[in-house]
């Protein structure tokens, strides 16, 4: 592809019209004004440099987080435009960072493909941010110009000259608009792994100004080579794999292109990621309808051509091929058709037919080639077959239980009079001892107590139908009220009679109260993930100790606090025999007021509420933290250990 500027100018840049709503309502354009939508101001600016990069003109792109949590992308693209705009009468530059849907997007010319396709990504970032400067190096001068809330505050201006080509673009996030200002690290650099994975050969980096290790700043570095099919080794890393290499597929048909890495693991859940010009695409589209159509048209076609499926009494389905499956769908499109400025479904109709015959075409060529991974992959999907036929029995067996009994709710439940869901709460507590204490300490018009009998099953390393068959998950199934049914060959989470908005986990604060956490949440995410994605779901937490002296009391909820209480109350002097301060290991330590007082109590508890910022990392936790696989989980405890607040 030509690296020639000449055919990008001024002239390219297309303006449809101003900034004016931006910032009245910023939602409808970044998604939210939360700390989602404050990173979603880097990828606005970063997918311009990753455009430069499709287009063939960028190799190197750097993120830097300033110590005021300001933020600096920068790349060695064309630069933007600085001539004057024929149209407008003003500099290119300026029209591209403070008119709305203006850029070299609208050009077909000039980006063959773009992620940013609506335009209205960098202007955006301005309009939300309280300072923003951009810098361009191109024809061999630097030039500049400032703005604030999206208005220009200089001219642009020539401040020096440059061997090389690119743009930075610094901007510091409007607090007015905001909720927090605070930029996560990992959050950033999951996703620059993520965009060097899906462009092999991209430089990338991010640097943290706000941290120093060994006297540097902390930074890391992301290539890829493999491209997704490194993507796929790295989401399954602790997982165990049935075939020894993933199944790469790459075609292009009609101006569509379409790459695909797929490899199959000994788990029960699907991992399928899906891109669309480099834009993570959450709820999928036409792309991903298109790869599940050729795996199970070939599967199925291979399984019967070779009598594989002769024993079943019931019909292989869909999603018994998805079972174990880790896999990324990327497309390239010219003109996509995003569901919201927030790209998260793809809707042209005619990708779905390309990246199915692409598709098919290879995996029907693998299967026939390599033999003895095709038996082992049919092997995998005649036994999820047989263990979905399970499940639908053992979840019709609870759900006809609940029928039969009338109200079906479990004898161990302890419910609140309210009928009222959005008012109603339930609290589903480690053990009979501490659920016999929260009964009594509750409020119970609006509180429900369910105690969970031990360590509940780990759903990660289960089949679905003994999942169904475990006491504790039939009586969390129960008591909520929810029920997993079938619709359209797939599995969704019936959550139209949920009978408590708040859904809160209590337990212990030690290593297995924590391990009890961890399990229940794995569950939530994996079969109850509506739940957690409608904000259902919290965390309870109780202190960790009580300094006392005399008469007065302080709880405290981590080691720092009780230090200082300490200082307070003792005047730093632990050993002081008018002390005294007790550490609860177990919620049963407290008796029924101190439990309401400070776990149970709206008016003092405090609850952390379980949100899903990122799917793929969620899971890859999950994954490692409850898989087969030590080492992964080894490192992971090792690098988070000193975080916990646990009592070993």
């Amino acid at each position: 592809m030509s690296k020639d500027n000449s055919n990008y100018s001024a002239s390219n840049i297309t303006a449809l019209e101003g900034l004016e709503a931006v910032r009245k309502r910023p939602g409808m354009y970044i998604g939210s004004t939360d700390t989602k939508g404050l990173h979603h101001l880097v990828w606005e600016v970063v997918d311009n440099s990753i455009d430069e990069h499709l287009a063939g003109h960028c190799t190197h792109i750097d993120v830097i987080i300033h110590p005021d949590n300001s933020i600096s992308v920068s790349d060695n693209g064309r630069g933007i435009p600085t001539g004057m705009h024929e149209k407008l009468q003003k500099s290119a530059l300026e029209v591209v960072m403070t008119v709305l849907h203006a850029g070299g997007k609208f050009d077909k010319d000039t980006y063959k493909v773009s992620g940013g396709l609506h335009g209205v990504g960098v202007s955006c970032v301005n309009a939300l941010s309280i300072m923003l400067k951009a810098e361009v190096r191109r024809e061999g001068k630097v030039f500049t110009q400032e703005y604030s809330k999206g208005i220009p505050v200089t001219e642009v201006l020539e401040v020096g000259e440059s061997a090389g080509n690119g743009t930075k673009i610094t901007f510091l996030p409007d607090m007015e608009i905001f909720e927090t200002g605070e930029y996560k690290y990992e959050v950033l650099a999951h996703r620059l792994k993520e965009l060097s994975f899906l462009n092999s050969g991209l430089h990338l980096s991010l640097i943290d100004e706000r941290v120093k290790e060994d006297g540097e700043f902390k930074q890391e570095k992301f290539y890829s080579e493999g491209g997704l099919r490194e993507f796929v080794t790295y989401i399954d890393e602790a997982r165990t794999n049935i075939i020894e290499n993933p199944i790469h597929v790459i075609g292009k048909e009609e101006n569509i292109e379409c790459e695909v890495a797929m490899q199959y693991n000994n788990s029960y859940s699907e991992n399928l990621y899906s891109f669309v010009n480099n834009i993570a695409t959450r709820e999928g589209g036409t792309h991903v309808s298109g790869f599940r159509r050729a795996v199970n048209r070939v599967f199925t076609k291979y399984g019967e051509d070779n009598g594989m499926f002769s024993k079943l009494k019931f019909k292989v389905s869909g999603e018994d091929f998805r079972e174990g499956l880790t896999a990324v769908v990327s497309v390239k499109v010219a003109e996509p058709q995003f569901k919201g400025q927030t790209k998260g479904e793809l809707g042209n109709s005619e990708v779905t037919g390309v990246v199915s015959r692409i598709v098919g075409d290879i995996l029907k060529t693998y299967l026939e080639e390599n033999p003895k991974e095709a038996k082992r992959i049919v092997d995998k999907v005649i036994i999820a077959a047989t263990a979905r036929h399970a499940a639908r029995k053992a979840r019709e067996m609870v759900q006809r239980k609940n029928v039969l009994t009338g109200t079906g709710l479990p004898g161990k439940l302890s419910d609140c009079s309210s009928k009222d869901p959005v008012e109603s709460e339930i609290f589903l507590v480690e053990g009979d001892s501490a659920g016999g204490t929260a009964k009594q300490g509750r409020d119970r018009f609006f509180q429900a107590i369910l105690p969970l009998r031990g360590k509940i099953l780990n759903v990660e390393k289960a089949m679905e139908h003994k999942i169904y068959e475990n006491e504790e998950i039939k009586n969390m199934f129960t008591a909520l009220g929810v029920s997993i049914e079938e619709k359209d060959g797939e599995r969704v989470l019936n959550i139209e009679k949920l009978r408590y908005h708040k859904i809160v986990i209590m337990c212990d604060a030690d290593v297995d109260g924590s391990h009890i956490v961890t399990l229940i949440l794995t569950f939530f995410f994996r079969y109850m993930t509506e739940l957690v994605e409608q904000g259902y779901v919290y965390i309870a937490a109780p202190p960790l100790y009580q300094v006392r002296k005399g008469k007065q009391s302080v709880y405290c909820w981590n080691e720092e606090e009780r230090m200082a209480a300490i200082k307070t109350y003792l005047n730093g002097k632990e050993e002081d025999n008018s002390i005294k301060t007790q550490r609860y290991k177990g919620l049963g330590e407290m008796n029924a007021e101190q439990l309401w007082e400070t776990t149970m109590n709206p008016e003092e508890r405090t609850l952390r509420q379980v949100t899903i910022q990122d799917s793929q990392i969620a899971n890859n936790v999950f994954s490692m933290l409850m898989g087969d696989e030590v080492p992964p989980r080894r490192q992971f405890i090792e690098e988070n250990a000193t975080y916990a607040n646990i009592d070993i």
